[in-house]
């Protein structure tokens, strides 16, 4: 879940946009890349254009927080792609294929609110952008089968989130909790493409902790903290409320599924929101913080690393043609983050987090950094 705090946006005129956001024409990352300098207050893009194709963005780290680098539609909503967890120092590739238009660029240093915006142009190549190497049957394949496992994921969470509500609304809770992590995990396996659609996964999975001041809290993480309420100064919601919250959140995973049926994905969306299932996996699941009510974050870790494995399994076959020693390292590093996190089963479930060591949960930490990093090259490996 994105953390939707205020916003720190560029100035609106060309002069001061330059001035303001570092701002640039000219391309400086070398290979055709470009550059990108976060920093804590600042957010330095090389290029304010860019011919459409393959579009490879560098972004360092200068600051002293953690940061992430996103390229959004003209709506400002819509994700193109994103990086998240690029800690002081370090430096992350972000490669998406980009159409003809108008987007916007944005570095949100501490990982919170809209970002440093700037606004980025895409001209017409009058190229078609092509993965050399490999028939177009076969990309059409890994396209259509990560298409149909999205779809099938937001059906069955529909299908388990109109359960849920049912058994909360009826006041069932003990039946409500078990099922909770459970329904939740049809939502963590594909929510890269949840987000991509801007206001969907802040109505349906803002956590407390990044709430604004005055913004309405819904979606699963209220209804998370009724059943698992704190043991002094909570109010528990009454029939009426719960019915309300359960609405809203129906009504906003039906949204969701209806939306992905008629989705167009590219190679390039499906193998960075395979990365971004992990970035999501180090920067709140290790941490606990994402389900600080029930403990079941575990279930939440299992479920983006089974939406990242099957991107990555979809693209496979194409990696395997492209560069056969960084696909045999992903499928290693999966299978040793999957081992490690058998140990924590409990029946067909997961023990509670709140249970796991700190120690413990560093050997997590590093099992997916040891993922993330040849992860992180596939997209670029398979379209560049």
């Amino acid at each position: 879940m994105r953390k939707p705090v205020t916003a720190v946006l560029c100035l609106t005129t060309a002069a001061l946009a330059l001035a303001g956001c570092g701002l640039t024409q000219s391309n400086s990352a070398g290979d055709g890349k470009i550059a990108v300098t976060s920093t804590d207050d600042g957010c330095n893009v090389s290029a304010a254009e860019a011919p459409s194709g393959n579009l490879s963005f560098a972004v360092k780290n200068d600051g002293s927080k953690v940061t992430e680098f996103y390229l959004y539609g003209s709506d400002g909503l819509r994700i193109v792609g994103e990086i998240e967890n690029i800690g002081p120092g370090l430096s992350r590739d972000l490669v998406v294929t980009a159409g003809p238009g108008s987007y916007i660029t944005s570095c949100r240093p501490g990982m919170k609110g809209e970002g440093i915006r700037s606004d980025f142009k895409v001209t017409d190549s009058g190229k078609d952008v092509q993965i050399t190497g490999v028939d177009q049957a076969t990309i059409n394949q890994a396209v259509a089968s990560y298409t149909a496992y999205v779809r099938d994921q937001t059906s069955q969470l529909v299908d388990q989130t109109t359960e849920f509500v049912n058994l909360y609304t009826a006041g069932k809770d003990d039946e409500a909790r078990a099922l909770f992590p459970v329904a939740r995990q049809h939502w963590e396996r594909v929510e890269p493409v949840a987000e991509s659609f801007g206001d969907l996964d802040p109505k349906t999975d803002a956590r407390e902790a990044d709430l604004e001041p005055g913004q309405k809290w819904t979606g699963w993480h209220r209804i998370e903290k009724d059943l698992w309420p704190p043991a002094s100064g909570y109010t528990a919601l009454t029939p009426a409320q719960r019915k309300v919250y359960a609405n809203d959140l129906l009504a906003n995973v039906k949204t969701l599924d209806k939306r992905v049926q008629t989705l167009k994905l590219t190679v390039d969306q499906i193998g960075n929101g395979s990365k971004g299932l992990l970035d999501e996996v180090a920067s709140g699941k290790i941490t606990g913080e994402e389900d600080i009510w029930s403990h079941t974050d575990l279930y939440d870790f299992q479920a983006n690393v089974d939406g990242a494995r099957v991107a990555y399994e979809d693209l496979k076959p194409i990696l395997d043609v492209k560069n056969k020693s960084l696909s045999d390292t992903i499928q290693q590093r999966f299978s040793q983050l999957q081992a490690l996190l058998d140990k924590y089963r409990d029946g067909d479930g997961f023990v509670f987090y709140d249970k796991v060591t700190e120690a413990q949960r560093k050997e997590l930490s590093d099992a997916v950094n040891a993922l993330s990093e040849p992860l992180s090259k596939m997209t670029g490996a398979i379209t560049l």
